[in-house]
C-alpha cells in the first residue's frame, strides 16, 4: 500500500509499549496523517509480551500490520518480545535498545521514550509535534525527564 507507514512496537508489560504507541499515533495525527492503532496484550499485567501496531498515511483502512509489511519494528526489551521477522518487511528497519546507554537514561522507565526518539529520526513527523504529543500524553512533572530521554534516543541514531 503506497503512502502508508507501518510500525510495530514490542516489549513486555510495564515497559510503556502502549504509551509509546499512543504518543506515536498522536504525533502522526498532529502531522496531518490518518492514523490507526491496535494492540495485543499477552498477559501483560504479569510481564508478558505486548505488541502495538501503528499505521499512518493519507488513508488507513486497517490498524493491523500484515505479515512482513512493517516498515519499522521497535523492540523495547532485550532480544525483542516478539520475533521481528514475522512483521518486518525485507527493507524494514529494526530498532532495539542496544544503542541506548541505559545507565544514562533519566529513569529506567523512560526507555520507551528513548526508543521513540530513535524512531522519530526515521519518520516524516516534525520534532515539535513529537514534543507536543509527549506533553499531551504524560504528566507535567515527568515532561523534563521524558523529553530528555526522547532527545537521547535521537542522538543515539545520529552518533
Amino acid at each position: 500500500m503506497s503512502g502508508v507507514t507501518s510500525i510495530v512496537i514490542s516489549g513486555m508489560g510495564g515497559q510503556g509499549v502502549l504509551t509509546a504507541s499512543d504518543i506515536l499515533a498522536m504525533s502522526a495525527f498532529l502531522a496531518g496523517h490518518d492514523v490507526k492503532k491496535s494492540e495485543v496484550k499477552g498477559m501483560s499485567q504479569r510481564g508478558g509480551s505486548v505488541i502495538s501496531c501503528v499505521r499512518y498515511g493519507k488513508r488507513i483502512e486497517s490498524p493491523l500490520v500484515p505479515r512482513a509489511e512493517s516498515d519499522y519494528f521497535v523492540s523495547i526489551c532485550d532480544g525483542g518480545a516478539v520475533p521481528a521477522g514475522h512483521y518486518l518487511k525485507e527493507t524494514g528497519v529494526f530498532l532495539d535498545n542496544t544503542t541506548i546507554a541505559l545507565g544514562l537514561l533519566p529513569s529506567p522507565r523512560t526507555l520507551n521514550l528513548s526508543m521513540l526518539g530513535m524512531l522519530s529520526t526515521h519518520l516524516d513527523v516534525p520534532y515539535d509535534l513529537w514534543i507536543e504529543a509527549i506533553r499531551a500524553s504524560l504528566r507535567p512533572r515527568h515532561h523534563g525527564m521524558n523529553e530528555a530521554a526522547f532527545d537521547m534516543g535521537r542522538r543515539a541514531v545520529c552518533s
